[in-house]
């Protein structure tokens, strides 16, 4: 099932810019390896999804994977051949807005060797540009 708020304040909203690099969500801090976006973009919750089983197939019930990002924004969508006028469409899919920089998602409880095979496969199913990073300071 797609990630998708369960309440919001207004059903409908723009667009916007995605400007400059993440300063928050930024850093390993649930994990020991993670997946970090390197350009900007919407990430859809159906594309969220997919990393997650495909991380979590891959390691077969060992270690632990953390998602840390959620698709707050709702994009709408008109119907195929609709003139225009007469409105806005109707929310059809909730995305995830991310910033260069942003951590997607974490693995901690395997070796290094399966955390970077699973994180290759949850990479293969993003449509931006991804890297693997190591947490900085063990805790």
């Amino acid at each position: 099932m797609a990630l998708m708020p369960k309440r919001v304040k207004y059903r409908k909203c723009q667009r916007g810019k995605i400007r400059g690099n993440a300063t928050r969500g930024n850093e390993v801090a649930f994990g020991d390896y993670g997946l970090q976006v390197l350009e900007p973009g919407w990430i859809r919750a159906n594309q969220i999804e997919a990393g997650r089983v495909a991380a979590n197939r891959y390691m077969a019930g060992e270690g632990r994977v953390w998602i840390r990002i959620f698709p707050h924004k709702p994009v709408s969508a008109k119907p195929a051949e609709t003139r225009m006028g007469k409105g806005k469409g109707e929310p059809s899919f909730y995305v995830a807005v991310v910033k260069p920089g942003t951590i997607l998602y974490e693995v901690a409880g395997v070796p290094e060797d399966v955390a970077r095979d699973a994180l290759a496969r949850t990479a293969h199913k993003m449509p931006l540009r991804v890297r693997l990073v190591k947490r900085k300071h063990k805790m």
